[in-house]
């Protein structure tokens, strides 16, 4: 008892902050813009505390990544080189892309190798991020310190009065918590993350010029939801959710942010200069039920392992402090009343509704110990839990049947929450989402349209955005699929492939009836590995590839046909 009594003296010291070690000034992740983007994910070593060093792992450094700048209607190139040593993914969170370029637990990097994703950005303006998302191992990649930032830009963006001087009057802010054990070393799996920092660093400072300042907040913890608001109380606004604008500006004094969700927020400084001000979690006002909160069930009986005692859970604490100067040449004076025409999809119109429930694998006391299913079902990568057809409008309706809130994620497409128990949801949460926050015993409804991609062999996915929750199975996945035209192409109609097993040439022959087709050469791991479009007949060149199974994608007259090619 006295040497846990010591060592939360010690974690109160530490927490404090100010008077023990001093601030920091905040590290402002560097940018990296254009259509050809190298990322190299590696290990380092970080500084959270003076006079200790950390192990970490970084994408083009040690810890965190560069934020990526990129316009929508571009289409963009991204090498991902993996020196760490073990296989990961890198998931563009949010991004609209094909589910071969999507970065899911189906598309992994091995160590050394190096994944080249393509693809159009077809999102609107908002605050995007990225991370690993392989199978069991997400929250030790994420912890250990690989994420990013993505700022997609638009023309509707770009005609808008807002600050977009990166670093300047427009700051990124990655907030988590971790826990670091006796020797200063990350511990991914524990639930007592009594260290809070914001871009990696701890007691952060940020000089902010006394004009209007824009914030693009990042919760990339792996399970700490955070209450946001100003300690002198005034109101802050918030302009975009997590995939797009808001309407208008939303004003508020507090924004809860679960894992996995963006905002964007403006906050006016001018009438500050010279003073000083933090951005404070204010945790004692979250509801029981949510990690963060005073109780991570509904009631005081439910116990997480770890989970006290921790000086954050339930009490209010600094993220970042601010130091008001004078503002700059370019100040913006003025919020604008209007941002953009938000049209969530019609309900009346949807093609189907689904149901998804989430429950604990084991009822009782220690259900906040059990692992999460969604629907009585544990994630496999063998299971196709949903077939979806392009195109196809649906709700589903999100029903936790746990005494814990689950943040909520869905791959590929935004989504828009048509209501809470019933309920419209608040006017922040009427934007574009891609995660929403299902409180305990509560049923959420929202609604997805299926457009642009689809591919019948890798799957996007569904999951609860507590890493540790993904990882032990919270988690689902589902195929976007074309159908065939009315006039149907059956499979010996839309073409042959011939010699199969092959050598050198793999020769295609297509039907007389189907036109340009594109297609795509998969290896056994579904990395592309050649691409192309053709008509009639052609050859591919496949001497040069190592032996195994290959999965050939032939896509054209509405219909996707794919062949298992063996390479000799």
């Amino acid at each position: 008892m006295r040497r846990l009594r010591f060592k939360m003296l010690i974690i109160s010291l530490l927490f404090a902050g100010l008077e023990v070690y001093g601030q920091h000034p905040l590290m402002i992740p560097d940018t990296m813009s254009g259509t050809e983007f190298y990322l190299e994910l590696q290990h380092g070593t970080h500084s959270f505390l003076p006079g200790t060093s950390s192990a970490t792992m970084g994408a083009n450094g040690s810890i965190l990544g560069p934020t990526l700048i990129i316009n929508k209607g571009d289409s963009i190139h991204l090498s991902v080189k993996n020196s760490i040593g073990d296989t990961t993914t890198i998931h563009w969170h949010g991004l609209h892309v094909a589910p071969e370029n999507d970065g899911g637990p189906h598309t992994s990097i091995a160590p050394g190798e190096v994944w080249n994703p393509r693809f159009k950005v077809r999102d609107e303006a908002a605050t995007y991020w990225y991370h690993p998302h392989l199978h069991h191992r997400t929250n030790y990649h994420v912890t250990m310190g690989l994420s990013g930032l993505i700022l997609v830009r638009d023309s509707v963006e770009q005609s808008l009065n807002l600050p977009r001087a990166y670093g300047v009057d427009d700051f990124p802010l990655v907030l988590q918590t971790k826990h670091l054990d006796s020797l200063h070393q990350i511990d991914p799996n524990s639930n007592q993350d009594w260290l809070p920092m914001v871009n990696a660093t701890v007691d952060p400072v940020l000089e902010v010029p006394a004009q209007w300042v824009r914030f693009r907040v990042l919760n990339g913890s792996s399970q700490r939801s955070f209450n946001l608001g100003l300690s002198n109380q005034s109101l802050f606004y918030q302009i975009a959710s997590d995939a797009g604008l808001l309407e208008e500006p939303y004003p508020t004094n507090r924004l809860l942010l679960s894992p996995g969700e963006r905002a964007e927020l403006m906050i006016n400084f001018a009438t500050m200069q010279d003073s000083i001000l933090s951005l404070m979690s204010y945790a004692s006002e979250i509801p029981s039920g949510i990690f963060g909160a005073q109780n991570p069930g509904m009631n005081p009986n439910m116990a997480l392992d770890n989970y006290h005692p921790n000086p954050l859970n339930g009490a209010n604490f600094q993220m970042l402090q601010f130091q008001v100067v004078e503002s700059n040449n370019q100040a913006n004076t003025e919020l604008p009343a209007f941002l953009t025409e938000v049209e969530p999809h019609n309900p009346n119109q949807r093609d189907l509704k689904r149901v998804l429930e989430f429950s604990p694998m084991m009822m009782g006391m220690n259900q906040l110990n059990s692992h999460f299913l969604i629907n009585n079902q544990s994630f496999s990568m063998d299971v196709i839990n949903y077939e979806i057809p392009l195109n196809n409008m649906e709700t589903w309706t999100l029903r936790n049947n746990s005494a814990m809130a689950h943040p909520f994620h869905v791959h590929d497409v935004p989504f828009y929450i048509l209501s809470r128990n019933g309920a419209a949801p608040p006017i922040n949460e009427r934007g574009r989402k891609d995660v929403v926050l299902v409180y305990p015993m509560e049923e959420v409804e929202i609604i997805l349209h299926f457009i642009t991609h689809y591919n019948p062999d890798i799957p996007y996915m569904y999951h609860c955005h507590l890493l540790p929750h993904e990882d032990h199975g919270m988690m689902g996945q589902f195929i976007v699929y074309k159908p065939l035209s009315d006039e149907h192409i059956d499979a010996e109609s839309f073409s042959k492939v011939f010699p199969n097993p092959v050598q050198d040439r793999l020769h295609i022959e297509l039907s007389n009836r189907v036109g340009m087709v594109e297609w795509k050469l998969f290896d056994s791991r579904m990395l592309e590995i050649m691409q192309g479009a053709s008509s009639g007949a052609f050859d591919l060149q496949v001497g040069s590839l190592a032996p195994g199974v290959y999965a050939l994608r032939l896509e054209g007259e509405g219909a996707v046909q794919t062949h298992l090619v063996m390479v000799q």
